[in-house]
């Protein structure tokens, strides 16, 4: 991380800690295969040549093909990918760095540490555990005999599995990042296009009023006016800050909802409001979490099509708050001078100028100079005077023979509407409408409901639509995951055939992958919790993590059909025995490694929680389903590989 520039944050701490359930699977291999020999009384010294020779190519592909599932992170576009390149890189280096421990140095830890111990001298507990696990292991064994005498059936819930996967899905809400409790809201005000700035003020401080009376807020703050945030003056900022989780029971947003029927009744005045994030893409700040930009050459026609729309978008059950920046409704006051009278009068337009200036423009006509400080002098028009265009019945205008003419003498004025501010994306006049998803959807149906929206109203070719950042992210996501998945599990299959020079083989291990995604998809659901980014960067973990039973068990059969000559059936069934410990040994590691990240608490841990949720289920289901599908998919590959060698014709040699 230090050579890679990284520093510690949300993702690389999320891959440090999935990585102490990783690291530890080789040495467990390593140690167990070793420990092995030495209990059937072999030297430590001769335990640790053999188990690490019997075992040296079982990490090697464990460790290939969990770095190998890890590339399609690594080139991953767009934002996202720049997000998470630090997590893959982080954790691909931590099981480089393991396997390279655990073909080294474990070994020759194994031959100088460990030795057999008599069980006359062995504790009770050492005892007792020693044939729990034996008594398991027999247990495993006799339902493996009834499973191997069923392929038929053991075959078909193998294919459900995969079906299943495909349902869930599909019909699974689909997200991107989850929301986060980070202990800070913020919120944009907006009030009539037409306020004052006192007026503005006081609608502010009845807002802020209310959300200070709400016992799980600590504290406030606000402001309002024009500036490089703020481009219009009935616009206004809060950043509220929330109590420590402790001494509150409701999350952000659920303080949000509380506080929206109390800030509604404040007249004359809206609030948006939206969690504080740790991670946003958002391009920038916006009423409400997410938007969506509507693009026009034509003024008028944004003005119609934006409010024809979000008229639309607040009848959708999935939109909540929904907004539009478009700020099409100020007042301006236009003085049109009768240039005839002016010029009798000998009132010059520079004169009227100055005049205006003069009372409303702030204008600086002297600087007092003193011992210790300068004080400038600005000449304006008393404030209460400055309210409303009955000022201008006072202002008098300097005329060319000295004389002072009174404004109106010379001038009408009238009020017309205009816009506030215009804004622009490429160059042609644009309006973001935002929103939030309203309790109980997704994003995804939120988009799917807005895109709907759009094809019913109607939009003419000239009004351009696209979402923009979480938003637009997340539409671009959509495309990705599943190509992200796939790609995943295509560099698996290809690594896997070098390792084992095998086109068979690799489809074998390839097989435990569906029941690891039926796990993950049910756990979501079951913790209602979307299929997001961090949720599919847990499933390309599992894809890592769950073809290692596979691969131990087929290293393993393989090696007793080649070098003992059993039969394929009994091959698979003693490897299965044999490879139980470790499996279960490193399934329990990895799965104690992700529990952290899905009970974990404290501030912005919502953002950790869909890894963990989508580890911990594939691993407890993929666990008891793999024991016994992986066996009898072995054997049918094994059957159909014979039944293609035994139909491919054979060369023959003709001499002459």
């Amino acid at each position: 991380m230090y050579l890679a520039g990284f520093s510690i944050n949300n993702l690389t701490l999320m891959a440090l800690t999935i990585a102490t359930g990783f690291v530890v699977d080789d040495a467990i291999v390593m140690i167990e295969n070793i420990a092995r020999y030495i209990e059937e009384g072999e030297a430590p010294l001769a335990a640790a040549l053999k188990g690490a020779e019997q075992i040296g190519f079982t990490i090697i592909s464990l460790t290939v093909s969990l770095i190998a599932v890890l590339i399609p992170l690594l080139f991953m576009g767009d934002v996202v990918g720049r997000l998470f390149r630090e997590f893959a890189i982080t954790l691909a280096v931590s099981i480089l760095i393991s396997a390279v421990v655990s073909l080294t140095l474990t070994p020759m830890m194994c031959a100088k540490l460990l030795h057999h111990t008599p069980e006359e001298k062995q504790g009770r507990f050492y005892r007792a555990s020693g044939r729990f696990i034996e008594d398991v292991i027999a247990r495993y064994g006799t339902l493996l005999r009834w499973v191997l005498k069923h392929q038929g059936l053991t075959l078909s819930v193998a294919v459900g599995t995969l079906l299943l996967t495909v349902v869930l899905y599909i019909i699974i809400p689909k997200g991107f990042f989850p929301v986060q409790d980070t202990g800070a809201i913020q919120g944009m005000s907006e009030a009539a296009q037409s306020i004052s700035f006192s007026a503005m003020a006081e609608r502010q401080q009845a807002l802020g009023r209310v959300i200070l009376a709400d016992p799980a807020v600590a504290s406030l703050s606000s402001y309002i006016g024009v500036d490089g945030t703020n481009s219009t003056l009935n616009s206004g900022r809060f950043l509220i800050n929330l109590k420590p989780q402790h001494d509150r029971k409701e999350k952000a947003i659920e303080i949000i909802r509380r506080l929206q029927p109390q800030l509604a009744a404040v007249s004359g005045i809206t609030l948006y409001l939206q969690p504080v994030q740790d991670l946003s893409i958002e391009s920038s700040v916006s009423r409400t979490q997410y938007q969506f930009s509507v693009e026009c050459a034509n003024p008028d026609d944004l003005d119609h099509w934006v409010g024809s729309l979000v008229d639309r978008l607040r009848e959708l059950p999935a939109l909540a708050d929904v907004a539009s920046d478009l700020q099409n409704d100020g007042l301006q006051a236009y003085l049109e001078i009768d240039r005839d009278s002016a010029a009798r009068m000998g009132v010059t337009v520079a004169a009227i100028d100055n005049a205006l200036y003069n009372a409303f423009g702030q204008r600086l006509v002297s600087t007092i100079f003193t011992q210790t400080n300068q004080y400038r002098v600005v000449l304006e028009a008393p404030p209460g005077l400055q309210r409303s265009l009955t000022a201008l019945d006072n202002i008098y205008v300097t005329a060319s023979t000295g004389a002072q003419v009174r404004l109106m003498a010379v001038a009408t004025v009238s009020e017309r509407h205009a816009p506030l501010s215009i804004n622009h994306a490429a160059q042609f006049p644009a309006a973001t409408i935002s929103f939030n998803l309203a309790p109980g959807y997704s994003l995804g149906a939120a988009v799917t409901a807005i895109e709907q929206a759009k094809r019913d109203l109607g939009l003419p070719a000239s009004v351009l639509t696209s979402f923009q950042g979480a938003a637009l992210a997340f539409s671009a996501s959509l495309s990705n995951t599943l190509f992200l998945i796939i790609a995943a599990v295509v560099t698996m299959y290809i690594v896997l055939g070098v390792l084992y020079e095998s086109y068979i083989h690799p489809i074998t291990i390839l097989s435990t992958l569906p029941s690891a995604g039926v796990g993950a998809l049910l756990a979501l659901q079951l913790a209602n919790t979307d299929l997001g980014m961090i949720a599919i960067i847990g499933i390309i973990l599992l894809i890592g993590i769950v073809k290692k039973n596979a691969i131990m068990m087929i290293d393993f059969a393989l090696d007793a059909e080649r070098n003992e000559g059993k039969p394929p059936e009994e091959a698979i069934y003693q490897a299965c025995l044999l490879r139980f410990r470790p499996i279960l040994m490193t399934t329990m590691a990895a799965l104690l490694g992700a529990l952290p990240l899905m009970l974990g608490t404290g501030v912005g841990s919502e953002l950790r929680h869909p890894l963990g949720i989508t580890m911990v289920g594939g691993l407890i289901f993929s666990q008891v389903l793999t024991l016994f599908t992986t066996p009898v998919i072995y054997l049918a590959f094994d059957r159909l590989a014979k039944r293609f060698r035994r139909n491919k014709p054979v060369p023959v040699l003709v001499t002459a």
